[in-house]
């Protein structure tokens, strides 16, 4: 007996059987660019084939260089480098899995300077102006995909993806946006079709029968000249009768100004386009995009939307997931909250991916956690502060079998984690607090809350980590003290409620959080998808409209010292985002401003000589952070073998992705711990 009777069930597509639904959806890792790297992506793709997942989908792969994401990129075009990859597909199939290989061609979203496009143009999102294929370029390249197919066919694959979504080469061939030829590859819907279906046709030509073919289909382009859904449903007739197994699903193009993975993004939002794609073809379809829970998988799956489920960073979190989720032990999955910071914000930024909730995702080769020898004394360590940071080490530490004493002064767990799940679209944070309120149980560490940590208290542990984070910096301002004067930290966490109106001082990301906290009022997932303009794609061309206005609950200014553009070292992939709301939402952005005083008149500034008075209700102190550490001098001075980690190391924002990082390689590092 299961919880996930669907979840779990064998499904058989061609000559391939999958032990379960579960599909690891395609994510570029920077691990595919370098032959160097292939031990490491092999581990990387082995653990998750050992946490029980039915298929994994590789990041892409290029079918000739025009089609490379960037400069030497990952491209699959020699019998050579096919030999090589059987490290890969021979590493799964001795965990019982089975891997895909996913042929891309990036089109204009290549970052060189020899991109191709159906049309000559540029994205808003790549430097490079694409040149157009000459018909003859196109048939080749129609041509390079089948063989690039062929050869994952000899590496040992069990399937190939074929990216049809997404914005790139073939979704470019597909939109009116990106395709004005007037030759046999455009000029009409159908013409703009024959890209798609002629590759999906001689690639099946290639492989043969039997040999699985997935496309992913973008059921919503949500971009200005994208496909209407009579498009997509003909596309999809076309793609079945030319030899697709499976439809995988994709939502958006990457310059499209809708969100659609990031942790805003309601879960399972789009799933109501999978249905109706599943309700018209007769091959599987895979649903995709803001699924993270087996629950959820398993409603999808239950109630016939979707045949399979493809999670892609959830399994980032957790490599585990498939194998806790049988198990009985879904309480114990680490949660993708999509946060994107240490996923596509990196991939992006031409970093190698890995997961804020989850550092050793593509570092498994790096980062390891070796347990001590069962004969061995335990080493005690002892963690004092459980945010990020210390329930990172606590947990770390305790994984490689020492005894582990968490030490926490307020009664709670979660530190600034507890904060940042108060914002509105950053509720997932709680999972992360649920994971490892769990994972303190499971491994046995001592917790002790509202107890405060001395020198003499530590003195009896071989370790000492230091994780007491950071309180509100308090800047000097004239009035600081006045009643309508609150910290970010209050309004959080519900000491201090503001009024009306509400002055904001410091537009970094936490400032950027608070106003959103500010203006938001509460909406079902049809509002917020009408907030962002997502209509029926049977009435509006890419399943875009006209946005519904937000109605903000409280007026709002956010006010920056510094003259550079409110909101611009936000995250790469959702920074963006957070401005939009920000502006849906009339906050009142204003930089270059100095604080003259705050009194009850409101709060005064100064702006380019220009003084003026803000006749607010409330002012919120979010101007940055002060570390406390001071316990870490007194254990120093008092011989202890000490470590600082966290805010209390850093005060740099709310800096989870480098807090939690810290506690896992320390743990990892440890010389103490080492057999």
């Amino acid at each position: 007996m299961t919880d996930y009777p669907h979840l779990l069930s064998p499904l058989t597509i061609g000559d391939l059987t999958l032990r379960n639904r579960v599909v690891m959806g395609s994510m570029h890792t920077g691990l595919e660019d370098r032959a160097k790297d292939l031990g490491k992506l092999t581990a990387y793709f082995t653990e998750r084939a050992r946490g029980g997942v039915g298929l994994i989908i590789t990041g892409g792969y290029a079918p000739n260089k025009r089609g490379w994401l960037k400069p030497f990129a990952s491209e699959l075009t020699s019998g050579s480098q096919a030999d090589r990859h059987r490290q890969v597909t021979d590493a799964v199939h001795r965990e019982g899995g089975a891997i895909a290989l996913q042929v891309l061609h990036a089109g204009r979203y290549g970052y060189t300077p020899f991109s191709v496009s159906a049309s000559a143009s540029k994205s808003p999102i790549t430097p490079f102006r694409a040149s157009a294929l000459s018909s003859r370029a196109v048939d080749k390249t129609v041509s390079d995909y089948a063989a690039t197919a062929a050869l994952a066919k000899r590496a040992g694959y069990d399937a190939v993806e074929i990216m049809g979504s997404e914005g790139y080469l073939i979704n470019q061939f597909l939109a009116e946006r990106t395709n004005d030829r007037d030759d046999e590859w455009g000029g009409s819907a159908t013409r703009r079709m024959r890209f798609a279906v002629e590759t999906v046709r001689r690639t099946r030509e290639a492989v043969g029968d039997g040999f699985p073919i997935i496309y992913r289909i973008s059921l919503l382009d949500l971009v200005d000249g994208g496909q209407t859904w009579d498009e997509v449903a003909e596309l999809a007739h076309l793609i079945e009768e030319a030899g697709a197994s499976v439809f995988n699903t994709g939502i958006g193009w990457h310059e499209a100004r809708v969100p659609t993975i990031i942790t805003q993004v309601p879960r399972g939002a789009w799933t109501w386009a999978t249905a109706r794609l599943k309700s018209i073809v007769d091959i599987p379809v895979c649903a995709s995009n803001r699924i993270n829970t087996p629950d959820l998988a398993e409603s999808l799956l239950a109630d016939g939307t979707a045949d399979l489920v493809s999670m892609a960073r959830p399994l980032l979190a957790d490599p585990e997931f498939v194998a806790k989720a049988a198990a009985g032990r879904a309480d114990e999955i680490n949660t993708c909250i999509a946060c994107n910071q240490a996923c596509l914000d990196h991939a992006f930024s031409n970093q190698r991916c890995s997961c804020l909730v989850n550092p050793r995702a593509c570092h498994e080769t790096e980062i390891v956690l070796l347990p001590l020898p069962s004969t061995r004394k335990a080493t005690t360590v002892a963690v004092v502060g459980a945010g990020p940071a210390g329930l990172s080490a606590a947990t770390s530490y305790a994984e490689r079998g020492a005894k582990v004493t968490l030490i926490e002064k307020d009664e709670l767990l979660g530190g600034q984690f507890r904060l940042a799940r108060q914002i509105p679209g950053k509720e997932e944070f709680a999972e992360t607090l649920r994971y490892y309120s769990r994972r303190l149980e499971v491994l046995g560490v001592d917790v002790r809350l509202g107890h405060t940590a001395t020198a003499t208290d530590l003195a009896e542990y071989d370790e000492v980590v230091i994780a007491t984070g950071v309180v509100p910096r308090i800047p000097a301002i004239e009035g600081i003290d006045h009643p309508s004067v609150i910290s970010y930290a209050d309004l959080l966490n519900g000491t201090r409620t503001a009024g009306p109106k509400v002055a904001v001082i410091g537009a970094g990301g936490i400032g950027v959080d608070v106003s959103v906290f500010l203006t938001h009022t509460p909406e079902t997932d049809q509002q917020w998808l009408a907030h962002w303009g997502v209509g029926d794609p049977t009435e509006h061309r890419g399943g875009l409209t006209t946005p519904t206005p937000r109605a903000p609950a409280r007026e709002v200014w956010l006010l920056q010292r510094k003259t550079t553009p409110i909101g611009v070292g936000l995250g790469k992939t959702s920074g963006w985002a957070h401005r939009a709301v920000l502006k849906q939402s009339g906050v009142h952005l204003i930089s270059g401003a100095s604080y003259d005083r705050i009194d009850d008149a409101g709060l005064t500034i100064t702006v380019d000589g220009t003084t003026q008075t803000l006749a607010v209700d409330t002012v919120v102190i979010c101007a940055g952070q002060e570390s406390v550490n001071s316990l870490y001098q007194q254990v120093v001075e008092a011989g202890g073998r000490v470590h600082l980690i966290g805010g209390a190391d850093v005060a740099a924002e709310l800096d989870a992705k480098r807090a939690i990082k810290q506690g896992v390689e320390l743990a990892a590092a440890s010389g103490t711990l080492v057999g």
